[in-house]
């Protein structure tokens, strides 16, 4: 019996080898039809006996190619056309458009295979790609996808490319980025001034240059990375000196899973996580003996690894070196640069060398970075490889109407929604210099050009002063919404893992505005998607100097030191207050008695802070967390124990009461408990107060789910230990995997909250928002 079917296909379908798989399986099987792109994906019809039609609809479903993902397949029965052959037809032109882009991934197989081959037209080309592989996302000015709406539009392909690309057999039919020695993208080598340099092979002479300890800049696929031998100590300090950058650690490539190996401990779940097509940095445990510069990842348990993702990673990992550091190419606070021009300025005090290409790049993207906990792969910093691939929500979210949302002002990312896609975008940095804020505007304008989202709401932080805060009211065409920072964060979690609530949501991060103007941190809400109860918080303490008291952790532990023990402060027989510039500590007192810049807190990253200065783990950061990292990386893991704790009510809002802990500390390091020891205790103290927490709200709501967010659950000691208690008590807990649990989700809980209330939806707790 002969039948025809129409399909619609819609998601990653375009620009990734989908037509031509299309017709391939339809050859096979012997039908007749077409294939076309559309608007909204993937439009086919499909004629042929019914058994090999319905075998025809399982493998477009089961064997479609590696870069494309299905959001949704339709098909319709319509009547026989009598159409024997299969056929490739030109593009729909429409007025929606719903198909989206592939992000960035890494080299596949077959062309690294074709790369090697000496008798391969592309041997050693540092830019060869199919539509399996390549860049997209970074390479993509406008819509439509095709070449002249890409970065390759000044290259002209040779008749030789041509016809690879016009050929629906071929692997490189429609690949944008198609090109080869005679008509492609080039690398060429500079020193440190910028200046062209005549070599043969700049490659090979970049290689030379890393095994002698030279820093190279090196232009990648979404921006420059700062490069050194990993094993050279001196070259390593080197790096960190020119790029002020003093401990924070540094990320590394080496050029295999066995190199991988032979440095860090690596799960099976791992080994496959490090070689997706994503290529990820990700955060692994150092073996003993690594062979890498300790200055690589300092008092630091883990090291970021990730394998070569483009072709000229490739190339550069034949040297003889175990690792190299792959560092964003920046300084310090800076977005990764990503013009050579720019480059040659920005980083001519940091690299010895320059490796570049002529290949532009549209839009600047970092390397993503994720950990695997529990077998999960969680995102901590998400961008190449993942962006723009959309989180698909649930209802009543899978409904909203399109919606701006700015994030917040560290870790920043926007996020557009379309229908049930919510699309978030790269890493974009933290706002605090007008190059990251540039960045910001245009990544905005990008996501709406190509994603063609004209959004009817922006939703924002809470925070009045931020720079997204100051965009939003900017755009007075458009109704606004600020959303509070964490319920942000909890709806973020609902909304990734498909809940509406009501659930207990414990948001434990460093900063956000409370409705009350204090900055919160240490939040346990009842919440839904729109609205929220603060139900319990961390007790209020001073943030002497504001901001700066994140910088000084040794201001936290004094802070919280004459809370508990007052006037007695000074007198306390420990070497945190021998060591204290007694005159300095006076002054911070004075200002904290005094209300000046010292606003209240309850921010359980401080909490943190202070525990770490106060058993002489970190006095002062040079990086965000600092204090926190080294604190989890120096515990006991065998210890049991705990400090006392006190659940205070007070009108309503139970407060966390901590003043016990900091003094079992106290008495401990009088005690010459090690510092091992009292971190493990502190730990196992925040999570047996927040598990009593959520466990009284079960019994006073009735509440069964548990969202856990905020920057302070990428504490792994933290994040596994509450979640195993609630568990065992029956509670079901939800935290972060497909988003970072830190500032990066904000954009995602922002939109969803935002779009429904602008829909009209409204929760059942008393703390909602306004349009405005």
């Amino acid at each position: 019996m002969i039948t025809r079917q129409r399909g619609t296909i819609e998601g990653i379908v375009q620009g990734v080898g989908f037509r031509p798989f299309i017709y391939q399986l339809a050859l096979r099987y012997g039908l007749g039809g077409y294939v076309a792109n559309t608007p909204e994906g993937v439009h086919v019809e499909v004629e042929g006996p019914e058994a090999k039609v319905q075998r025809f609809i399982k493998g477009v479903e089961a064997e479609h190619p590696p870069l494309a993902l299905i959001a949704s397949t339709r098909w319709v029965e319509v009547p026989p056309a009598d159409e024997a052959s299969f056929s490739i037809r030109k593009s729909h032109a429409g007025r929606v458009r719903s198909a989206l882009i592939s992000p960035d991934v890494g080299v596949c197989s077959e062309c690294l295979s074709e790369m090697r081959n000496p008798a391969n037209r592309r041997f050693r080309y540092p830019f060869i790609n199919c539509t399996n592989c390549g860049p997209r996302y970074t390479i993509i000015m406008d819509i439509p996808y095709d070449r002249a709406a890409t970065t390759m539009q000044k290259f002209a392909m040779c008749p030789a490319c041509r016809k690879e690309y016009e050929d629906p057999e071929n692997r490189r039919f429609h690949a944008q980025p198609n090109a080869c020695w005679d008509c492609g993208p080039l690398v060429f080598l500079h020193d440190g001034n910028g200046r062209p340099m005549s070599c043969a092979d700049p490659v090979e002479e970049a290689v030379r240059l890393l095994e002698k300890g030279w820093i190279l800049a090196i232009k990648g696929l979404g921006g420059f990375h700062l490069s050194v031998d990993a094993s050279n100590h001196r070259a390593v300090k080197r790096l960190r000196g020119r790029k002020h950058r003093e401990e924070k650690p540094l990320a590394i490539m080496v050029k295999d899973l066995d190199a991988a190996l032979r440095i860090a401990h690596i799960s099976e779940r791992e080994a496959k996580l490090l070689e997706s097509q994503q290529r990820p940095i990700l955060l692994l445990k150092k073996r003993r003996f690594h062979g890498l510069s300790p200055q690589v990842a300092p008092k630091n348990r883990y090291v970021g690894i990730m394998l070569p993702y483009t072709p000229l990673h490739h190339l550069l990992m034949e040297g003889s070196f175990r690792a190299l550091v792959m560092t964003s190419g920046n300084m310090t606070d800076e977005p990764i640069n990503t013009d050579n021009k720019e480059a040659f300025m920005h980083l001519g005090g940091i690299a010895d060398y320059f490796l570049t290409h002529n290949r532009d790049i549209y839009l600047r993207s970092d390397d993503s970075v994720l950990r695997v906990l529990d077998s999960i792969p969680r995102q901590i910093r998400r961008s190449r490889g993942y962006v723009p691939v959309p989180v698909f929500l649930s209802t009543p979210a899978r409904d909203l109407p399109p919606v701006l949302a700015l994030g917040g002002e560290l870790k920043n990312t926007v996020c557009l929604t379309k229908a049930n896609r919510a699309f978030l975008s790269q890493h974009i940095g933290d706002m605090e210099n007008l190059e990251t804020f540039d960045f910001f505007l245009l990544t905005v304008s990008h996501l709406r050009r190509i994603l063609e989202i004209e959004p009817k709401v922006v939703a924002h932080d809470l925070h009045p002063d931020y720079l997204s805060s100051r965009f939003a009211r900017e755009q007075g065409e458009l109704p606004s919404i600020a959303v509070q920072h964490h319920h942000a964060h909890m709806v973020s979690c609902l909304g990734e893992h498909g809940l509406r609530g009501p659930a207990i949501g414990v948001t434990m991060d460093g900063t956000g505005l409370g409705l009350d103007r204090a900055i919160w941190g240490g939040e346990v809400l009842v919440a839904d998607l729109t609205s929220f109860e603060r139900k319990a918080h961390l007790d209020y303490v001073p943030l002497p100097g504001g901001d700066a008291a994140a910088r000084f952790p040794w201001r936290m532990a004094l802070v919280y030191l004459n809370k508990a023990f007052g006037d007695e402060t000074f007198n306390l027989p420990i070497p945190f207050i021998r060591n204290l510039n007694q005159t300095e500590a006076g002054i911070i007192l004075q200002i904290v008695e005094k209300g000046v810049n010292s606003p209240l807190t309850s921010s359980c990253g401080r909490l943190f802070d202070a525990v770490s200065a106060l058993i002489g783990v970190r006095q002062k950061i040079a990086y965000e967390g600092q204090a926190a990292i080294e604190l989890e990386m120096c515990q006991s893991f065998g210890e049991m124990g705990s400090y006392p704790w006190e659940i205070r009510d007070e009108d309503g809002e139970w407060v966390m009461v901590t003043t016990g802990i900091i003094e079992g500390i106290v008495e401990d390091i009088r005690r010459g408990e090690t510092r091992g020891a009292i971190g493990r205790r502190f730990h196992n103290s925040i999570t047996g107060m927040l598990s009593q927490v959520c466990l009284r709200i079960r019994e006073e709501r009735g509440l069964e789910q548990v969202i856990l967010s905020g920057g302070s659950f990428q504490n792994m000691t933290l994040l596994t230990g509450l979640t195993k208690v609630l568990e065992e008590e029956g509670l079901r807990v939800y935290s972060h995997a497909r988003v970072p649990t830190n500032d990066g989700s904000l954009s995602l809980g922002q939109a969803i909250c935002a779009g429904l209330i602008y829909s009209g939806y409204r929760g059942e707790f008393k703390e909602s928002y306004e349009v405005h």
